[in-house]
């Protein structure tokens, strides 16, 4: 079962952790309005392709915009063998809201 995470729980968790990776999953034009720069980027339909980038041991918390498309993202990984896989709730959208207003949204 994937674990849930609000953006607020992210940053007090994990935030600056080593080791821990933040994957966005959005499609490059969503970057271009809104980006948190200490993210990967692999838009979620090259992600099978791209599967040998991540390291299944590492924590990895995926984010999109609203937290769809990361949650069926954080499934297939866990699906893949990744260990310790969360979803940011809400996305980055949340992210605006809790976390950093000056954020753009769309």
């Amino acid at each position: 079962m994937v674990r849930e995470l609000t953006p607020a729980d992210f940053v007090a968790t994990f935030a600056g952790r080593p080791g821990t990776l933040l994957l966005d999953v959005r499609e490059a034009w969503e970057l271009e309005i809104a980006r948190l720069p200490e993210s990967l980027h692999i838009p979620m339909n090259d992600l099978p392709a791209r599967l040998g980038e991540l390291e299944r041991s590492r924590d990895v918390v995926v984010l999109c915009r609203s937290g769809g498309r990361s949650l069926a993202v954080a499934r297939y990984l866990e699906a893949q063998g990744f260990r310790s896989v969360a979803n940011l709730t809400g996305g980055i959208l949340a992210w605006q809201r809790d976390v950093d207003p000056a954020l753009a949204t769309y």
